[in-house]
């Protein structure tokens, strides 16, 4: 086998190994989108487990999700009193009955890249379609002792809750108890939550410290391998804790237990999260729960904190933090440093890869923000990886200008030595070995790139700075497979092709990935074809198998590939031509139409 076809051969198993081992694992089809689980009937109303057994005769934690009837969200949201939330990120409000964050919507994000959509509902109450909560507390392991519950209705210093202006929250229990809860938040994400008990003469009761999120059925996921969506948390000194909804199910008790001196834990989606955030320096009991109907269950995330003494002052109150919001590297990297959270940028699903993948998406966002396009930012650091790899894919294609060159003298060895690959095998080493020519070094340039490949897939599919990032002309989301398609003539003909039953999905083709092919096409046209009839097959289909590969791919990624492509064509025409080797493009396509090339 000489060197073309060696070459032709290793990248063919690297290629193939790439399409059928990474799309498989890496970008599985999403599973199909879930609707929102209805709200159950009274004969299914779920209840949620408390947060530790040591207080689970306690009934304020843990209410179920549900309500006595369906409901609108709006229906649900005028049962009760509420303390209305308004910042430059959040809207909503606090329920006072109960004293629950049920009520979340993010100012700056829509659910379409249309402007006049809706904003993205985060949090919502009981009784909702999708309640979806978080709260803090007191509970007691002595039943005596009457502490807030979710039928509580407590009384509000305020009527609004904004970044400049805090709220305080209090509950008489009517027995020497008074609860108090100062809720404060910044202009982005962080609630600061202080509970503490004030207590009359004689009575001196034990409370431990509780924080809750509660929601009620699975929600829609984007269902890829390479993005985590779940239950997530740092108990300790442990590393990120990750469990997807169907582990927590299929876990003993349903119930995974974690122990250790503070940390973080909540329930994280692709481009937000509702995480709570204990006292770093307080040992914790901590809990992911699945509990209720089966078809609906009520996902819980909980901690419970040491026993603390009722006080008559608010000088030393528990805090707790409660992120609720969207997953910005620069927000969740600002929260790690300045209130010293372990590894929470850890939030977003960088993947095993990470110390690649973050600088890689800091480069680019730095980019962006001279330029003002993520499209532009992509090709930028395309054009810095060819520029850094340069000496390595430089040497590549100069080892092919030099296997060109030699093509006459290899012809001659397989003259010389008819019938027997052995010797053929050992002169052709000499001559490599004597022309300082490797065998291997046409594969490099495309080895090189998969690495970049799979670390850009990972950025824009996991940063919500890509979400809804546009292009230039019918381009309105980096983040999105292209959404043209040339079944149904680019839109022109007013049918969806990818709908069709049971081939549907391999009708969707955009004119990006029509682009890409081409690129990859024209790319593979530039050396040689491979006498070997298999490996000729294979590199005749490769750039059409990767085009429907790719069909479905973020957008972003396919502008990548294409744009690399067409710099390493570039780059490979100039070696060589410097090196006297004769450009294989214009002979390869004239055969391709039956015609001879020129000489």
């Amino acid at each position: 086998m000489n060197r073309e076809e060696t070459r032709n051969l290793i990248l063919a198993i690297v290629l193939s190994a790439l399409v059928l081992i990474g799309w498989n694992f890496v970008f599985p089809p999403p599973q199909p989108a879930r609707l929102p689980a209805p709200t159950p009937t009274p004969s299914a109303t779920a209840t949620a487990s408390p947060p530790s057994a040591t207080v689970s005769a306690n009934p304020s934690v843990g209410a179920g999700a549900a309500a006595a009837k369906p409901e609108t969200r709006a229906e649900a949201l005028a049962e009760s009193q509420r303390v209305k939330i308004d910042t430059r990120s959040l809207s909503g409000s606090i329920n006072l009955k109960g004293g629950e964050i049920d009520d979340l919507t993010l100012k700056d994000y829509r659910e379409t890249t249309d402007p006049g959509s809706p904003n993205i509902v985060l949090l919502s109450p009981a009784g909702s379609p999708a309640p979806y909560w978080a709260e803090t507390g007191f509970v007691s392991a002595d039943a005596s002792v009457k502490t807030p519950n979710r039928a509580s209705v407590w009384t509000a210093n305020g009527p609004t809750l904004t970044s400049q202006s805090p709220v305080t929250l209090s509950f008489d229990n009517g027995a020497g108890l008074v609860f108090r809860r100062e809720i404060s938040v910044d202009d982005k994400y962080m609630f600061t939550v202080k509970d503490w008990v004030e207590a009359s003469a004689g009575v001196d009761p034990s409370v431990r410290p509780y924080s809750v999120i509660l929601r009620h059925g699975k929600p829609p996921l984007a269902g890829y391998a390479a993005l985590h969506e779940g239950f997530i948390g740092v108990v300790g000194e442990s590393g990120v804790n990750s469990q997807k909804y169907s582990d927590v199910e299929k876990a003993a008790d349903k119930t995974i237990a974690m122990r250790g001196d503070g940390g973080w834990l909540g329930i994280t989606d692709k481009y937000w999260a509702v995480v709570v955030i204990p006292e770093k320096s307080e040992p914790i009991e901590a809990r992911f729960t699945a509990s209720g109907d089966p078809t609906a269950y009520d996902y819980q995330v909980d901690f419970t904190g040491p026993d603390v003494k009722a006080d008559s002052t608010a000088t030393n109150p528990v805090v707790t933090h409660i992120f609720a919001g969207a997953k910005e590297v620069s927000t969740l990297d600002a929260y790690e440093s300045k209130l010293d959270i372990r590894i929470f940028s850890y939030l977003i699903d960088w993947g095993w890869f990470f110390f690649f993948t973050k600088p890689l998406f800091r480069l680019m966002d730095a980019i962006y923000r001279l330029v003002g396009n993520f499209g532009l930012a992509i090709l930028s650091v395309t054009v810095i990886v060819k520029l850094v790899f340069f000496p390595l894919a430089n040497r590549s294609f100069q080892s092919m200008a030099k296997m060109k060159k030699i093509q006459p003298e290899i012809a001659a060895i397989k003259e010389r030595y008819p019938g027997d690959a052995t010797k053929q095998q050992q002169a052709q080493m000499e001559l490599f070995k004597r022309e300082g020519v490797n065998p291997v070094a046409g594969c490099l340039p495309m080895l090189i790139q998969i690495p970049v490949f799979f670390a850009l897939y990972k950025v824009i599919l996991v940063t919500i700075e890509m979400r809804q990032a546009p292009f230039f002309g019918w381009i309105k989301d980096l983040s999105a497979p292209d959404p043209t398609n040339v079944f149904n003539l680019f839109g022109l003909l007013p049918f969806d092709p990818s709908v069709i039953p049971v081939f549907g999905h391999f009708l969707f083709m955009g004119a990006w990935p029509l682009i890409m092919g081409l690129s990859m096409f024209l790319q593979m046209k530039m050396n040689p074809e491979p006498t070997d009839p298999a490996q000729k097959a294979i590199f005749t289909w490769m750039p059409l198998i990767f085009t429907f590969t790719l069909a479905n791919f973020p957008v972003g990624l396919v502008i990548y590939w294409t744009w690399n492509n067409l710099l390493s064509i570039v780059q490979q025409y100039f070696i060589m031509r410097r090196a006297g080797v004769k450009f294989e493009l214009w002979d390869n396509l004239a055969r391709l139409i039956g015609q001879k090339p020129k000489k």
